[in-house]
């Protein structure tokens, strides 16, 4: 007799769940599972995998394809102590450049980096990371459950920087310096390690820099000339989002994760479009029941060529494109599972999982290295 596979994930099926080929946005989905162990694979439209990196390092979040052909790839550097039970989970601290052949063409280290690193594809790099905050620094972060600071009372608090080719600073942004703390505050059932927990960051097309604060309920505009705040959601629009981009038109989409939405009872994820200039929300999906969708951590969508959406349910390892009439027209499952090797994030993630941060797709033009099946 056959035992029962007790993970419910993968008892549901993995690989191509569903295709229609005359809805979907044709070319290739880029993903790197997050228990992976360092693999970074590109699956066609049938759930083929055409090319596989096997890297050292398992991924601090995610990977992309660069302008040149190239992967951009955020490690986990080795050798880290927490700072926090869930600093392992997503920090990274190892950014690299990778050739199709897994030569490592360059790579830049910080070991508080976290979450997102935006390669330009030029050699600079954006990205997040942390810097601690102690005595009436750290008490003037509001929110959160009261005392739940790691020892000492520390909180740490993001920042966002930017290096050149070479690694020199060309730009730096504080969140203790700029952010106002009663209109950013912690969410009350957070932990105050991590203020305020900022998961994407990405250059815009006017030069300054698009933001997602998590555990704020905020995604926010920073000037680069001054680091003030040029724009933000309406607080209650979004709830504990990720990955905000910017559109053609200037409109930004957003994956709503859900959790703690205002005024609704029953948690579900969304992706929204909004019109930078009124805020209000001019395109979203939803499944049509509405909880069959809900991730409450991680996530991403990509606006493709032909209008679809490519979203990411990050914690299912379930990735999906839907039309601009919010109906879907491929979906993947993951089939990669692992656990987290960190006696710290184990604890919190005891079973084999198959999550991924991002995936992106790409068209054939845009792999010109790509052996493509014919």
């Amino acid at each position: 007799m056959t035992a029962v596979d007790q993970n419910t994930r993968r008892r549901r099926g993995t690989g191509l769940i569903a295709l229609d080929a005359s809805a979907a946005c044709d070319g290739y989905t880029l993903y790197a599972p997050l228990t992976g162990g360092g693999q970074v694979l590109l699956v066609d439209l049938h759930g083929r995998v055409a090319h596989r990196w096997q890297l050292p390092h398992r991924p601090g979040r995610h990977a992309r394809i660069l302008p040149n052909g190239n992967l951009a790839y955020n490690a986990t550097l080795p050798g880290q102590d927490a700072l926090f039970p869930m600093w392992h989970k997503y920090r990274g601290g190892l950014m690299q450049e990778i050739a199709p052949d897994g030569t490592v063409l360059r790579e830049y280290t910080d070991p508080l980096q976290h979450h997102d690193a935006h390669h330009h594809g030029d050699g600079r790099i954006l990205y997040t990371a942390l810097e601690p905050l102690t005595g009436e620094r750290a008490q003037a972060v509001r929110g959160g459950v009261p005392g739940s600071e790691p020892a000492g009372g520390t909180v740490f608090a993001d920042t966002v920087r930017e290096v050149d080719a070479d690694g020199r600073p060309l730009w730096s942004w504080r969140a203790a310096d700029h952010l106002d703390r009663d209109a950013y505050a912690l969410h009350p059932d957070y932990s105050r390690e991590h203020w305020p927990l900022i998961n994407s960051v990405l250059p815009l097309a006017d030069g300054n820099v698009l933001a997602s604060l998590r555990s704020a309920s905020a995604v926010i505009v920073v000037s680069r000339a001054t680091g003030e705040i040029l724009w933000r959601t309406e607080p209650g629009l979004v709830s504990q989002q990720h990955h905000p981009t910017e559109l053609p038109d200037g409109n930004i989409l957003i994956f709503d994760n859900g959790v703690f939405r205002p005024g609704h009872d029953v948690p579900y994820s969304r992706v929204i479009e909004v019109d930078r200039a009124t805020g209000k929300v001019v395109w979203e999906y939803h499944d049509p029941a509405r909880e069959a969708f809900f991730a409450p951590f991680m996530g991403s969508a990509q606006r493709l060529p032909n209008g679809n959406t490519l979203i990411t349910d990050s914690p299912a390892g379930r990735i999906f494109e839907v039309t601009a009439a919010g109906l879907l027209c491929w979906e993947y499952v993951v089939p990669e599972f692992g656990s987290y090797r960190e006696p710290e994030v184990g604890a919190l993630f005891p079973t084999q999982n198959n999550a991924v941060f991002r995936a992106y797709r790409y068209a054939a033009a845009e792999l010109p290295w790509l052996k493509r099946r014919v």
